[in-house]
């Protein structure tokens, strides 16, 4: 047993005599891979039952972290209440106790994008995601099948809430099976509905089979790549005035796009890309005006100003 564990007897006092002592080598060296907070703060880690998140409750725990879970049940399976409860269950066997929250999800369409705005409406504030590589590969390929820009291709950003972001799927699993844990399996994970689930099981691994090798190395550093280069972006755009029309006709049009994506994100209407160029042809002077988010943004002595 290494230091860290030697010195913490009494908060492990509730742990049973598990193997997670076994393959302390292991522990250390995935847990040095995630960022999590410091020895001894408290975190609240989002647990679904699954590798990902059993394996974040086992290195949190390792990095002698004070840890609680969440469980949000969503209601959208046949099994969703009983595997709650072995949700519960499975944390407990770790020594960690887990609340349950349960969502409200009605049928209907964008299930899989209404579950996950529940899921973190329920979860508390600055808890612990248990997002991996695998998960940024995914985010990134979504994202190009929705034709987004260079900021969808910055993927999952690294955040103090997403601590395994440089693991494996494989790696998650692999632990719990070393370990004797048996993870929930999520039926909804298979689900040939949700967009994500087919970018795993039939897009991802074809890339593989294409590329003759595997991709997620690849695509986490285009993500990288892509969120570096967004930044700078976003920084270069903060010099432009998005109420000065002469200021976003002559400027670079990338640039340009983020100033009055900024304006209007500000001002509460959610931009997208028809509602930017309407405001952009205004600033050039082709309209006078445009309708946006259900409000009228005017150009008037050069400033563009918004109208009730």
């Amino acid at each position: 047993m290494d230091d860290r564990n030697a010195n913490s007897t009494s908060e492990q006092a509730a742990l049973p005599p598990t193997p997670l002592t076994h393959s302390s080598t292991e522990l250390d060296a995935l847990a040095a891979r995630c960022s999590f907070p410091p020895a001894g703060s408290s975190v609240v880690c989002a647990y679904s039952g699954g590798a990902d998140s059993t394996a974040m409750l086992v290195l949190a725990q390792h990095a002698q972290l004070r840890v609680t879970a969440c469980h949000v049940d969503h209601g959208v399976h046949d099994r969703s209440a009983l595997d709650a409860d072995r949700a519960v269950a499975l944390a407990a066997s770790l020594g960690i106790d887990c609340s349950v929250e349960r969502a409200d999800i009605q049928a209907g369409p964008n299930l899989e994008a209404r579950a996950r705005t529940a899921r973190y409406a329920l979860l508390p504030k600055g808890a612990l995601t248990a997002h991996t590589a695998d998960d940024q590969a995914e985010t990134l390929l979504l994202a190009l099948l929705r034709g987004t820009g260079i900021r969808g291709l910055a993927g999952i950003r690294a955040s103090a809430s997403r601590p395994m972001l440089a693991l494996r799927r494989a790696e998650t699993t692999a632990l719990c099976r070393r370990l004797g844990i048996a993870p929930i399996d999520d039926p909804t994970n298979n689900d040939p509905r949700f967009r994500r689930n087919r970018v795993r099981h039939e897009l991802l691994p074809l890339a593989n089979d294409i590329a003759a090798r595997d991709v997620v190395g690849l695509l986490t550093r285009t993500a990288d790549t892509s969120r570096a280069d967004d930044d700078l972006l976003e920084e270069m755009s903060m010099a432009i005035d998005p109420t000065d029309a002469t200021a976003l006709s002559t400027a670079p049009l990338p640039l340009s796009r983020r100033a009055i994506r900024r304006w209007l994100r500000y001002d509460g209407y959610p931009p997208d890309a028809a509602a930017v160029e309407r405001v952009l042809q205004v600033a050039a002077g082709q309209h006078r005006a445009c309708e946006v988010g259900g409000r009228r943004v005017e150009r008037r002595a050069g400033r563009l100003t918004v109208l009730a």
